[in-house]
């Protein structure tokens, strides 16, 4: 990490780690927060329901954060806003408008990135900015952003991506360069807006996303090894 931001001139500092602890057990995560990590990602919602107050049930002396970075159901968004307090895959007008329901019964304002699908591949989630007629696909994604900035308890804070799996990172370089040029136009658009984050690349391509200004990245396999499925 610190050598992809001295390529980028960029400092260390914003860049945040987020480790990836989606499979791995809580005793794993008890270790990592030893070490000194304090933002933990989790991909589904139903394994965080247990691992997340397990983990609390030996209260540490600064709370980690739990970030949310996989598909959220929206049959399963109040459980998640009891656990998470960050949420990476706002991927849907519906799902965000299914958040700002819920959080309105406790007045809470919920931190949220929109997730969108730059990459053009079939399988990722998020709103869809890759097809055959670019400006048409931008404008109406411009609409949804403005109804999203429109609901009173989300607070958008930047925008993330899933890049292709590929065999050499510099392969993934676009994906991340097109985020951020959408981010920069996102926040020309909608200036009232914090568009701050930019929460992309993992293990294999993290140091590329680091160098076109990724302030968050998801990592689990480079910390934890691989995954216990």
């Amino acid at each position: 990490m610190a050598a992809a931001a001295r390529r980028a001139g960029r400092s260390l500092d914003a860049v945040t780690l987020v480790a990836v602890t989606k499979t791995h057990p809580v005793h794993v995560v008890r270790q990592a927060y030893k070490a000194g990590l304090r933002e933990f990602g989790e991909n589904r919602v139903g394994e965080a329901e247990a691992k997340i107050p397990a983990f609390q049930q030996v209260a540490p002396p600064e709370p980690p954060r739990w970030h949310m970075i996989g598909h959220l159901q929206r049959r399963k968004v109040r459980l998640a806003l009891a656990l998470f307090q960050l949420f990476h895959s706002v991927d849907s007008l519906r799902l965000a408008q299914r958040i700002e329901r819920i959080a309105a019964e406790d007045e809470k304002v919920v931190p949220v990135l929109l997730e969108v699908n730059v990459s053009g591949e079939a399988s990722k989630y998020g709103f869809e900015l890759s097809s055959a007629k670019p400006e048409k696909e931008r404008e109406a994604f411009f609409e949804q952003v403005e109804q999203v900035l429109a609901l009173p308890h989300l607070e958008i804070r930047g925008l993330m991506t899933m890049a292709p799996i590929v065999s050499d990172p510099e392969q993934a370089r676009p994906v991340f360069v097109n985020l951020r040029t959408l981010r920069d136009t996102l926040s020309r658009r909608f200036p009232g807006a914090d568009w701050r984050e930019l929460s992309m690349g993992m293990t294999d391509d993290f140091e590329v996303a680091i160098e076109e200004g990724a302030t968050m990245i998801r990592v689990g396999r480079a910390i934890f090894g691989a995954r216990n499925v």
